[in-house]
């Protein structure tokens, strides 16, 4: 099972809007067949294992990282591919989370007179697909925000001056987080300070980590363009310039707003945008409107690049899952703008308690991973 959720990692950048699966086929002892779901809307895990493994996968037994699915999307149930290649008994890490699936295709095994068993390193297993996980259990995405700080916590000069802080090292870092991501949310204040492009850029990705981690990183797939994320404007008022660099990037942009200007909205279209109207909370886009928007449309991870703002506001209505904060060796001053606006801290007990789950260093930075503890 190990082996299995290793296979699933491989799909990491690939797969979205679909969960990350692997799966082995053993047969006396020995692995006759192994396959991970690469690309959307091509063989999922348990077809690409039963392929490789050939007639051997008769009275085998398959480990499998998410429960065999059991309704027809773009390809066929893979609870009937098992059953037609007569295997004896399918281990699952955990039970699929999707509503469609939620136990049916164990059920549609068991019904055939294969043995089955869930729940064998489920919580690796899950690591694998937190967004999917999360989106079918809630209604909203995983939220990953990311910032790039000096060693005094500071993430632009007063001026809104901020490239750059991190080094070249995290900057190449950044882009596997993006790949990974679905959708990339930010501030019109960023892109009328910045002018970011957010895309993934092949040409600065790094080298694959050697690492037995299943999610440590992979080169792309053999004639695979990497699939460029969802990038999101947040734009109350529709400030964004219709000649931002953003919006002439291969994939498309959306922007959310709470007040659309038609003559405004209209040269936004026209340079390749969609707008898309969401409800207000305190002058501004509600965040966990846009969360659910993006949930909607099948998004299961989100980053958040931004500035101190808005990244304070997501941490501060509790929406993020996962802190990914790069200090780079430099002070900025006290004047320089936090890396987060926290409103509403005034005691010790009102601090936020944070777990660091990961700490390495990248170049001449240091990465630090956190999780809230709620």
């Amino acid at each position: 099972m190990a082996d299995a959720i290793r296979l699933a990692g491989r799909g990491l950048y690939t797969t979205h809007p679909n969960p990350r699966v692997g799966c082995v086929i053993v047969k006396g002892g020995v692995v006759v067949g192994q396959g991970w779901h690469a690309i959307a809307g091509q063989g999922h895990a348990e077809v690409n294992a039963l392929r490789a493994a050939g007639p051997a996968a008769q009275g085998a037994t398959v480990y499998v990282s998410l429960e065999p699915c059991s309704h027809h999307g773009k390809t066929p149930p893979c609870a009937d591919a098992l059953i037609q290649a007569g295997v004896a008994r399918v281990i699952s890490a955990m039970e699929d989370p999707n509503p469609k699936v939620s136990g049916s295709g164990h059920q549609r095994l068991q019904a055939a007179g294969i043995e089955t068993a869930c729940g064998l390193l489920e919580t690796q297993a899950r690591a694998v697909n937190p967004g999917f996980y999360k989106r079918m259990q809630t209604g909203l995405p995983w939220v990953f925000l990311k910032s790039a700080m000096s060693v005094d916590g500071r993430v632009a000069m007063a001026s809104g001056e901020s490239q750059w802080i991190s080094c070249g090292n995290s900057r190449a870092d950044v882009q596997r987080l993006r790949a990974r991501v679905e959708a990339i949310v930010t501030g019109v204040d960023t892109v009328l300070q910045d002018n970011p492009a957010l895309t993934v850029r092949p040409e600065l990705w790094p080298a694959p980590v050697a690492s037995d981690e299943p999610l440590s990183g992979w080169s792309w797939p053999v004639d695979f363009a990497p699939l460029q994320p969802l990038r999101v404007i947040l734009d109350s008022r529709l400030r964004t310039p219709p000649d931002a660099a953003i919006l002439r990037q291969p994939g498309k942009t959306l922007i959310a707003c709470i007040d659309r200007d038609e003559g405004k909205a209209r040269l936004l279209e026209q340079a390749g945008a969609e707008i898309v109207l969401l409800p207000a909370r305190a002058g501004r886009v509600d965040l966990q409107s846009l969360l659910q928007e993006l949930a909607r449309r099948e998004v299961n991870e989100v980053l958040v690049e931004t500035g101190g703002q808005l990244a304070g506001s997501f941490v501060n209505e509790q929406l993020v899952d996962e802190w990914i904060c790069y200090m780079a060796p430099k002070l900025m001053g006290s004047s320089a703008r936090p890396v987060l606006a926290l409103a509403g801290i005034n005691t010790m007990s009102q601090a936020h308690d944070l777990q660091l789950t990961d700490l390495r260093q990248i170049g001449q930075d240091i990465r630090m991973t956190y999780r809230w503890s709620r």
